[in-house]
């Protein structure tokens, strides 16, 4: 079934500003990032049913089959200082784990911000800094919530796909939009309230980050891997990886590959 853009207005316009849906586009990122430089609302959603030219984090491809959830927010958090907006990826997240507990599915995360169900990936979220724009930043969340095609590929570190369909059965993905959204917003919302800096969603990240704690291999770039364990989080979001010989190493981007513990 289609997305219902009518209910999705009704229960949404408030928290969000303006909400689109549209059949298909290249990428709603893109779209929105469009958008922000025309002067668009804080708070903007835009929900596409199919993208076909949709990115994930380092400049991969982001397959995007039907049945999923393909969406785009803008946020214009004036009031947080720009080294805090790392986190609204990380809120995303939280708001993905929220959002499988609602539908009965139990949900973790892979630092940054992969929703893990299982060992499988069921979500990815990327997050833009729109140039030449001042505090505008795009969220887009990729989320599979009915069952996949046989033949997608695995993702960045040979994560295998999976569905919420898959573990909770057949759902409606208007009102799972709407349980994203809200979730999404309240967090966002919170965040703001407190300047980008709040202990208790730093705390809930941190309980839902299976990352923390366990053996992983993190690829950066020019192909150079770091082997170590995963520490803890930073302020500003990087995570922290202990070496064999004790030396800790800052990580701000790179692909984490959990490692199972021998």
């Amino acid at each position: 079934m289609t997305l219902d853009a009518a209910a999705l207005r009704d229960k949404l316009i408030g928290p969000y500003a303006a909400l689109d849906v549209v059949a298909h586009t290249g990428s709603t990122n893109a779209d929105l990032r469009a958008a922000a430089i025309r002067g668009a609302l804080d708070r903007t959603v835009l929900i596409a049913e199919q993208q076909t030219a949709g990115q994930g984090r380092r400049g991969r491809g982001w397959v995007s089959p039907t049945g999923g959830l393909y969406l785009s927010v803008l946020f214009r958090p004036s009031g947080v200082a720009p080294g805090r907006l790392p986190w609204l990826t990380l809120l995303a997240g939280v708001a993905l784990v929220r959002t499988a507990k609602s539908v009965g599915v139990d949900a973790a995360l892979k630092w940054p911000n992969d929703l893990l169900i299982g060992d499988r990936k069921a979500a990815g979220v990327l997050a833009d800094v729109t140039a030449g724009v001042v505090q505008a930043v795009i969220v887009g969340i990729g989320l599979n919530v009915a069952r996949l095609p046989d033949d997608v590929e695995p993702g960045a570190g040979g994560l295998m796909p999976t569905s919420l369909e898959d573990h909770a059965g057949p759902l409606d993905r208007t009102e799972v939009a709407i349980t994203l959204l809200s979730e999404l917003a309240a967090l966002e919302a919170q965040w703001r309230r407190a300047g980008g800096d709040d202990p208790s969603l730093r705390e809930e990240y941190r309980k839902h980050c299976a990352t923390l704690g366990r053996p992983v291999r993190v690829e950066l770039a020019k192909g150079e891997v770091l082997l170590g364990t995963a520490r803890y989080l930073e302020s500003d979001c990087t995570l922290v990886v202990s070496d064999d010989a004790g030396t800790d190493h800052s990580i701000s981007a790179g692909d984490v590959v959990h490692l199972r513990v021998r």
